[in-house]
């Protein structure tokens, strides 16, 4: 009985001795995020990675800045016809901007393409069009984001980022959506 006495109180000092050296060892910092570096000067081309939810802006093949993003309510696959909720994949080209768009202001992309319009007509269908990266509808006060997926099958954007984005991207700039 008195082993099992010594016993205890051995583990009980241990355990205290254990106690006071976390609580009073030096702490490690919590690493703190670095703080979001704004996009500056021009972007020659933007990547989108749909499975990730990411957009990023490149400038002579180097990585500027990454976006989370919103896309189309139905975004998997391809986009083949208007109002199936799809955000189309390939290679685009930014042919129109629109600091009047609904959705605070737009980077208008090239599609349909030709080879769009060839599927869609095969199909019978129209292929739809107007497809935008945009920030979030108008009568949204700055700086709330909806949530999920809600386009019609554009790339959505935070105001903010979109007006960053915007200043930096020009008409010719590539977009390439991936899967």
């Amino acid at each position: 009985m008195r082993l099992l006495a010594r016993l205890f109180s051995t583990l009980a000092a241990l355990f205290l001795l254990a106690s006071a050296w976390v609580m009073l060892a030096p702490q490690r910092p919590v690493p703190v995020p670095p703080a979001t570096v704004p996009l500056t000067g021009p972007v020659d081309h933007i990547e989108i990675r749909k499975a990730d939810r990411r957009m990023t802006a490149f400038r002579n093949g180097r990585a500027l800045k990454t976006y989370r993003i919103a896309l189309g309510f139905a975004p998997d696959g391809d986009k083949h016809r208007q109002g199936d909720g799809r955000t189309p994949e390939g290679r685009f080209t930014i042919d129109r901007v629109n600091p009047e768009s609904a959705y605070h202001l737009s980077l208008g992309l090239d599609y349909p393409r030709p080879q769009d319009r060839v599927r869609a007509a095969a199909l019978g269908v129209d292929p739809g069009g107007d497809i935008f990266i945009h920030g979030q509808p108008n009568q949204r006060p700055d700086g709330e984001t909806l949530p999920g997926d809600w386009t019609a099958g554009c790339i959505a954007l935070s105001d903010s980022e979109i007006r960053e984005l915007y200043a930096a991207a020009r008409i010719g700039t590539t977009v390439e959506i991936l899967p």
